[in-house]
């Protein structure tokens, strides 16, 4: 009899830890992915094409130039 007070009585706090932890979780998946998606921006943008320049063959075949 004792189990099934314990259960009924702590019933509430233990759906409310689990849905902390869950938020976290969330959160820190979240964070995580905003990191590696901020990582990959700055790659893109320092490989703007320049409009001034004219595109060449070369510029477009050769893969060494930076």
């Amino acid at each position: 009899m004792g189990i099934h007070y314990d259960y009924k009585s702590t019933k509430s706090a233990k759906l409310m830890e689990k849905q902390a932890k869950r938020e976290k979780k969330l959160a820190e998946k979240k964070a995580k992915r905003l990191a590696k998606v901020g990582s990959k921006k700055d790659e893109n943008e320092e490989k703007v094409l320049d409009a001034s320049k004219p595109i060449t063959l070369d510029f477009l075949t050769n893969p060494d130039k930076k």
